[in-house]
């Protein structure tokens, strides 16, 4: 395992993560990115998404830097949503793709050795061709009711999971609507682990909501 500044980075495989934290700049009520991060930090996360899609890349560089100045330290990845140039320029540890990005067949090849690479996905066909281009785990949902997937229509539940889980080898983690409360039900269907956006950027306090949900994500682990 890598090692930066005395710190054992966190392991590149997200079935070790638990919680996989999304950044959303518009729901920290004014705090800044760095500053949520380092709470959540605090609280124990270890794997992060730099996911600010309306940032030009000299922007989104600069804050990825920023971002990478508070895990590092710590021992925590930084995934950047789509933008592989920024990844690699700044030295990120994967990148995570939508269904609108390069399909992950053709990011693959241009990642450095050791980078992680995350796919998006909805249904089962998404999930197969993302693991068949190169995907090291595919985010799957929405699982829960949430207005940040309304677009992709009702949440799918449980049941997603369940289908899609046993069909793939890589590590499947769920999103969508995701809290403390329900974390455990997405375990239980057999997903690695969870990703949450609003139950930590928007979280009044970002360390105890982060805490929570880690927890949460142990708990349903934990063998019978």
């Amino acid at each position: 395992m890598p090692r930066v500044e005395g710190k054992a980075l966190a392991p590149l495989d997200p079935r070790a993560w638990g919680l996989y934290v999304i950044t959303d700049r518009q729901q920290t009520g004014g705090r800044s990115l760095e500053e949520v991060t380092t709470s959540a930090l605090a609280g124990g996360a270890r794997a992060f998404q730099l996911r600010e899609k309306d940032l030009p890349a000299r922007e989104l560089c600069r804050l990825a830097e920023l971002l990478l100045g508070r895990a590092r330290p710590a021992g925590a990845l930084l995934l950047i949503n789509d933008r592989v140039d920024v990844a690699l320029g700044v030295g990120a540890d994967g990148v995570h793709l939508t269904r609108r990005s390069l399909p992950p067949a053709a990011v693959r090849p241009l990642l450095r050795p050791g980078m992680c690479l995350g796919v998006s996905c909805h249904n089962l066909e998404e999930a197969l061709e993302a693991e068949a281009g190169g995907a090291d785990f595919v985010l799957l949902g929405p699982i829960f009711p949430t207005p940040a997937k309304d677009a992709y229509g009702p949440p799918a539940g449980p049941a997603l999971i369940r289908q899609v889980r046993p069909a793939l080898a890589c590590p499947v983690l769920a999103v969508g609507g995701i809290t403390a409360r329900n974390a455990g039900e997405a375990l239980e269907a057999g997903a690695d682990g969870v990703a949450a956006i609003s139950a930590v950027m928007g979280a009044p306090d970002v360390t105890a909501a982060t805490r929570a949900l880690l927890a949460a994500v142990r708990r349903a682990a934990r063998p019978a």
